[in-house]
């Protein structure tokens, strides 16, 4: 080390670490386009709330769906399209549930 003057330490990987860091802010700020239905209430019409979320996610049978409105907050769908995901919120909230998209 003294004759060539190097050093053995590795300095290298904590400047690699800095760019990348500032690299990821920039997808921060795109439009989303997938989106997460999130059940938050029922509100006063339960049963009305159970048939909606029953419609809105295929394959969900009574039990299922009655878990899902009375476990809130709760996902109904990950990953849905924005207009898929607007018409189960449309759906969700006529029924009386509150619900948000995330």
């Amino acid at each position: 080390e003294e004759k060539w003057g190097v050093s053995a330490a590795a300095p290298a990987a904590v400047a690699v670490a800095g760019p990348a860091a500032g690299g990821d802010a920039g997808g921060a700020e795109e439009e989303k386009s997938e989106f997460d239905v999130v059940l938050t209430s029922f509100g006063d019409n339960k049963i009305g709330v159970i048939k909606a979320v029953r419609e809105a996610v295929a394959g969900l049978g009574l039990a299922d769906a009655k878990k899902l409105v009375e476990s809130a907050p709760s996902t109904l769908k990950e990953g849905a399209n924005k207009a898929e995901a607007d018409e189960m919120k449309k759906k969700l909230e006529e029924a009386g549930a509150k619900v948000e998209l995330k």
